[in-house]
């Protein structure tokens, strides 16, 4: 079984990578459980930057393969807001249900045929021997009226899918990994591994 560290400090977005890897000859492992600096600034201009930035740096400093991913919510008629900086939006420690209430205020006018979004995953996968993997996926919806659902995390209270009535926090986790932007990556990346 070959170690397979993941560059990430998200547990949700462990589990779920684990979740998918399920059955592969990769054993998924946290950042922090080989290495002590697990810093990354992410200075990138597009999510497919960030994501092999830390693959890169981590890959360079753990000498194992390295999965990593940005991602981040796409709002189009906040200009694509809040995008690459979807995690710091409003400032790192903000906790995301204010977060999720600024963006509904901001978008309190708009009707619901404008409020379109996306939540885009670049996904990269980096070997020490230099070979790079690299795959990007979406998850189309829009903006809620308003919060709801307990499950997953981060903007999926506030983002509706319409196919499924209901926002990305009130899926499962099974039917989320099943649609999610995320869940499209891995499997898409899950493909590329197995055919190594």
């Amino acid at each position: 079984m070959t170690t397979l560290v993941m560059a990430t400090g998200n547990s949700h977005k462990l589990r779920e990578i684990r979740e998918i890897l399920k059955g592969t000859d990769f054993d998924v492992v946290p950042m922090k459980a080989v290495l002590e600096d697990t810093s990354v600034v992410e200075d990138g201009t597009t999510f497919m930057e960030n994501a092999l930035k830390k693959a890169r740096t981590i890959a360079a400093r753990c000498g194992c393969p390295t999965l990593s991913d940005d991602s981040g919510l796409v709002i189009d008629a906040l200009g694509g807001e809040p995008g690459i900086y979807s995690a710091r939006y409003m400032g790192e420690d903000t906790p995301y249900p204010i977060k999720n209430q600024a963006l509904l205020d901001r978008l309190k006018d708009v009707p619901a045929e404008e409020r379109t979004a996306r939540f885009v995953c670049a996904m990269a996968c980096v070997f020490p021997d230099g070979r790079e993997l690299t795959v990007e996926e979406t998850f189309e919806g829009r903006i809620a009226d308003e919060i709801a659902g307990i499950n997953g995390f981060g903007y999926d209270p506030i983002f509706y899918v319409p196919e499924r009535q209901c926002t990305s926090a009130e899926l499962s986790e099974e039917e989320k990994n099943a649609v999610s932007h995320r869940g499209k990556a891995l499997r898409h990346m899950k493909e590329l591994l197995t055919a190594l």
